[in-house]
Order: C-alpha cells, then structure tokens, then sequence
C-alpha cells in the first residue's frame, strides 16, 4: 500500500518564514528535527505517520528553507515558532515528536503551552539541564560539540572550510553501522548546511544554552514538570544510551514517563530504525490519557 503523499508549503509566522510539509487525515502530529538535519530526516516515518494522522513536518529556524535569522534561537522562541505555525494551520492541540535539538524544542513547548501538546516523545536526548549537570570527562569527551559550537565565529570558519566532511563526521561516526546514512540523505544535509547562513544557525542553536539554563532553572525553581505523557526513544548504541540513564532522568522532569533503547541503533533514530519508531508512536498516540 502507498503511503500519503507530504506537500511543501511556507507560513510566516512569528517573524519568520518556516518551510513545512503537510500531509494525511486525522489527529495531528508534529516531527520535529535536530542538528546536523532538517524536516528530511523524518521522510521514512512521516509517510507511514500520515496513513492515519495529519503530519506537519516544518524546518525550524534556520534550518533547511525557512529563514536564516540572526537571532531567536532560544527554544522558548522556537517552540513558539511551531506553536504559531500549528495554529496558522488551525489546529489548538497536538502531539510532538522531537528528535535531538527538536526534541529541546518539543519539551520547552510543552512546559510552555501544556494545552497544545497532548503528547511528547523525545528521541536520543535527555533533558538539556540533567545533561549539562553530568558533564564529566567521559561525556565531555562524546559530546565536546556542544562546547565548541558554543564558540563565536569559530566553528563556522573551520567547519565552513569543509561542510561535507563536518557533517559526515557526525552522520557517520554516530550511525550504529559506522557507514552513514544513505548517500542521498547525506547530500541533502550537505546541501542545506551549505546555504548561505546555515552553519551559523546551526551553530547558535547551541550557542542559545545560556538562554536555555535559565528558562530551565526557573521551571525546576517552580516545579514546573512536563505534565503530558511522555514516551522516550533512544539509540542503544548511541552516546545517551551508553552513557545516561534515560528514563529515570526523564522521570526527573515529567510526571508520566515509558520509553525503551532501539536495538543496533545509534544517535539517528527515526533514520536507523524507522520501522519500529513508526510502530512505537502508533501504540503511544493511541494510548489512554
């Protein structure tokens, strides 16, 4: 059987234009991406996804065709970028699906706007505060990248001198096979990173974890939890799986947590495994509240 087609389309929204794709009938669901990627990453599930759901895959900011801001990188910004494109589409409540930065912006919207999300699932990531506060040698030295994309201007000079090869690092090294993605994906990403202002986008995503820390420490300071249901997918062979307990930091922020680690998996979750990310949502979204 065929699967739904997704249509491109760009809304302005919340100062910014966002490139999406849309397609499927029934309840709505949100994709969200991570870095080095865009709404690409998610072409094995949506389809599948969209056989009984509407599915709404954008390019956050700065990433892929939306815009390439100089500021807004925040993921309380973010989050109200896809909060205003969901309702620009007229929809008031949906399910979220984040994977790696995407999932940062996921659980900020759903601290933010608890009414719009009915449910969460985070992909490879734990909470941003839980992991900054374990980052010892050993993590340090699996996710030095956060440190260095943290830099000003640094890292767009050295990984500009060679976009390919900075990002085939990563999608290589962090794949469970150690051979990548497919090659298509790869020159996709490659493409999209090579636009003009990309990389630096990329980069201040990181570099707004400052920003970050402070909108989580006020929510921690006022008990603010995640209050949706939350399901928690992850690589068993990538960095989170093999270095943090997932679940029991997840349960340290949410009140309804399940989750489990994808065999022979690594980092790229919904590109590694998609088959079983598809099957694991389905059962999630039908759940009881």
């Amino acid at each position: 059987m065929s699967t739904p087609a997704l249509h491109p389309d760009t809304a302005a929204v919340n100062g910014v234009r966002l490139h999406f794709r849309r397609g499927g009938e029934g309840p709505p669901v949100v994709l969200l991406h991570g870095w080095p990627q865009t709404g690409h990453c998610w072409r094995h599930v949506a389809g599948p996804l969209a056989a009984d759901h509407i599915v709404i895959v954008p390019d956050l900011r700065g990433y892929g065709a939306s815009d390439k801001p100089t500021a807004g990188f925040d993921k309380r910004t973010m989050a109200a970028d896809v909060s205003a494109l969901v309702r620009h589409l007229g929809f008031d409540r949906v399910a979220v699906v984040g994977h790696d930065r995407g999932g940062r912006v996921a659980h900020r919207w759903a601290l933010d706007r608890p009414d719009e999300v009915s449910r969460l699932a985070v992909l490879d990531i734990a909470p941003t505060r839980a992991t900054w506060q374990r980052m010892d040698a050993e993590l340090g030295a699996k996710y030095w990248h956060w440190l260095f994309h943290l830099q000003p201007d640094l890292p767009e000079r050295l990984a500009g001198a060679d976009v390919e090869g900075y990002l085939r690092y990563f999608l290589e090294r962090w794949t469970y096979a150690r051979e990548g993605l497919e090659p298509e994906a790869i020159a996709e990403y490659v493409r999209a990173f090579s636009q003009p202002g990309a990389l630096r986008c990329g980069f201040d995503d990181y570099r707004a974890d400052p920003v970050d820390a402070e909108h989580d420490e006020a929510d921690h300071a006022a008990g603010r939890r995640v209050i949706q249901p939350l399901l928690a997918l992850w690589g068993a062979e990538g960095v989170m799986g093999t270095t943090l307990p997932l679940l029991d930091l997840w349960r340290e922020y949410a009140d309804d947590v399940h989750g489990r680690a994808i065999e022979r998996c690594g980092h790229f979750v919904p590109e590694e495994r998609p088959d079983e990310v598809v099957d694991e949502l389905r059962a999630f979204f039908t759940g009881a509240d």
